[in-house]
């Protein structure tokens, strides 16, 4: 009877399947050529919008939940969520659960070959260029991983590309259970760090691995420093915890209010460093400095809350943290987009591993604020999409120990101004920032109409005097026509110089600036102050000192000056401007060559645009710049 039965449905879905190998082709060919008015009933892969590169393959090595929340299941839905379909994930599964929200009722591990042969199978087609590491409850677990990993890594017997290795070492949970025994702890130290490119214990685990407890934010530094020397050529340690509770001392309490459900009591504040070897990946200057750069250490900072839907936040940030490294190495390794400038491929081609951290805690942060309770106990993290919020993005914090960061010189932007519902006090911000490298034009700009702020940047000189003349006679020019100045790098030199208006440093400039405790003195000089970022790390370092205006670029490509970095296009300007509070004027440059372009960038969401050759290189100086700013008002 049940052969029958089977017979029958087998029967019912070969006639279905044949009815949609008929119909379908037809819809997508209308799908493809909507102007056509001709019906054919087949196509090929041609006349679909097909994936221009194929989707990076992304392992997850992890225990599963039958309830979803955690393990193989939340790494599968972070892994596509996060990469809007860039990432495919895999699982290997260490062991099988038996949970619900309540907790976990039995745990089935399966036999060790099982685990190798379901590595094997998957590397002889599926290739990884990330693996993700999560629950190894065994000392056998942790050795058959480790044997993996060597063969992985070992690129003399390897022809392919080594993945990135991002381990979770599950060992004490959240609430501070153990997991794990010593020994398996020890084997995963032995076998499986080495060949670690990050790992992601949280406070409780780096506690276990250290052998003491972490009170302060200089116990994290040093015990980072002590894991980083235990192989791996990087550590994250996560801090949804609060410090504070640890030294027996209460948060203070901020309401969110775009989060009504939820409330932050403090900061969740991760730690990040990163070997020397590891710090050169994607430095875009090697032997300048940024805030960013993970061999200084890098505290990430975001809102922490007090909710209990936290299920799965360990793996679905490392997860995250695998998959958007990833999607940053598919940008860089594609031969089939054209680097010369003719296709803008954006901030991803920057998205190197404190990129990722970056990107990976706005995605949990998320998570975390949409919880909601599914079962009886602790609901999950839900699964969103690539960040969008300048809400979840986190910030660089200069100082770990510091409740905030005091902001400099507030700007709005002129379109801020003219709302009908503004009320802010704040300075007004041009619609046109002309960069200019002499004397002359400063002279030449500040009678021309339209003209509100000039940034003078120094190409041909160091000299310290020649740069203070020049910043003096500069600022004589622009006081008496009306015109704010800022200076480009020299930010002593215009302190000195005095009644200069604003600073503008780059990346690297911004690190020796904060060093020598530069920051506070332009904030007590009352200067405002402006950053260029190229990366998502260098956005949260430039969001972490609380800037007057915050600028992009290149956005298309430019022969300025020397960039190193790809041109950033259209999306990542949009980007940008969602991941930033609107309160911060969002400032592009490179390649807005005209009127028309600027618009173009004014639509996906700059209110400013720096510009060079628009201005100096014009036939009529005073006609560019009014069309300039019809363009951006």
């Amino acid at each position: 009877m049940m052969a029958i039965v089977l017979h029958y449905y087998l029967l019912i879905s070969f006639a279905i399947l044949y009815i949609i190998t008929i119909e379908v082709p037809s819809v997508f060919a209308f799908a493809a050529s909507s102007t056509s008015t001709t019906t054919t009933t087949t196509t090929t892969t041609s006349d679909i919008n097909m994936p221009t590169i194929k989707p990076s393959i992304i392992y997850t090595i992890a225990g599963s939940d039958s309830g979803g929340g955690a393990g193989i299941q939340a790494d599968l839905k972070a892994i596509h969520s996060i990469s809007n379909g860039k990432c495919h994930g895999c699982s290997a599964i260490t062991c099988l659960t038996s949970q619900n929200s309540c907790g976990v009722t039995s745990i089935h591990a399966p036999p060790i070959d099982f685990l190798r042969e379901q590595l094997s199978t998957l590397e002889s087609d599926l290739y990884p260029n990330a693996v993700k590491i999560g629950m190894l409850g065994t000392k056998d677990l942790a050795e058959e991983v480790g044997s993996w990993l060597a063969k992985l890594k070992d690129t003399n017997n390897n022809d392919k590309k080594p993945p990135l290795i991002v381990v979770d070492p599950v060992m004490i949970s959240t609430s501070g259970t153990k997991l794990i025994d010593d020994t398996a702890k020890a084997a995963m130290i032995e076998k499986v760090f080495p060949y670690a490119d990050l790992v992601t214990p949280n406070k409780f685990e780096a506690e276990e691995l250290l052998g003491r407890k972490l009170t302060s934010p200089e116990d994290v530094e040093v015990g980072a420093r002590e894991i980083l020397a235990m192989g791996p050529q990087a550590v994250l340690i996560k801090g949804g915890h609060s410090l504070l509770e640890e030294q027996g001392k209460s948060s203070s309490t901020v309401p969110l209010s775009y989060d009504a459900d939820n409330v932050s009591v403090g900061y969740a504040q991760d730690y990040l460093l990163l070997s020397n070897a590891m710090s050169e990946e994607g430095k875009p200057v090697k032997d300048q400095p940024r805030l960013c750069d993970g061999s200084r250490g890098v505290w990430l900072r975001s809102d922490r809350y007090d909710t209990i839907h936290t299920h799965g936040t360990g793996c679905t940030l490392s997860s995250s943290i695998a998959a958007a490294w990833a999607m940053g190495q598919r940008e860089r390794d594609d031969t089939s987009i054209n680097k010369s400038g003719e296709q803008i491929i954006g901030a991803l081609s920057s998205m190197y591993l404190v990129d990722a951290c970056c990107i990976a805690k706005a995605y949990v942060n998320a998570g975390i604020a949409r919880g909601v309770q599914l079962g009886k106990g602790p609901g999950p993290v839900v699964h969103t999409g690539f960040p969008n919020s300048y809400k979840r993005f986190p910030t660089i914090a200069l100082d770990a120990n510091s409740a905030s960061t005091p902001a400099l010189l507030p700007m709005q932007s002129y379109h801020k101004s003219k709302s009908l519902d503004s009320s802010s006090s704040a300075v007004t911000l041009g619609r046109i920032l002309p960069i200019v490298d002499t004397v002359e034009w400063i002279e030449r700009l500040v009678s021309t109409d339209g003209i509100t702020d000039i940034q003078l940047r120094f190409k041909d000189t160091t000299d310290y005097a020649t740069i203070l003349d020049r910043i003096q006679r500069a600022q004589t020019l622009c006081k008496t026509n009306g015109v704010r100045l800022w200076i480009n790098d020299y930010w002593k030199a215009a302190i000195e110089a005095g009644e200069c208006f604003g600073i503008h440093l780059g990346q690297e400039d911004m690190a020796k600036c904060v060093q020598d405790g530069g920051l506070d003195l332009i904030r007590s000089a009352g200067l405002a102050f402006g950053v260029s970022t190229h990366s998502y790390s260098e956005l949260a370092a430039a969001l972490g000192v609380r800037p007057s205006y915050i600028s992009l670029g290149p956005v298309f490509a430019t022969t300025s000056k020397d960039v190193k970095f790809d041109p950033q296009g259209l999306e990542t300007v949009r980007q940008w401007r969602s991941l930033m509070p609107p309160e911060i004027p969002l400032v592009a440059i490179g390649g807005i060559g005209d009127s028309n372009v600027a618009r173009i960038v004014k639509e996906a969401g700059a209110e400013c645009v720096a510009v060079i050759g628009a201005v100096t290189k014009a036939d009529d100086v005073a006609k560019a710049v009014k069309d300039l700013n019809d363009a951006m008002s």
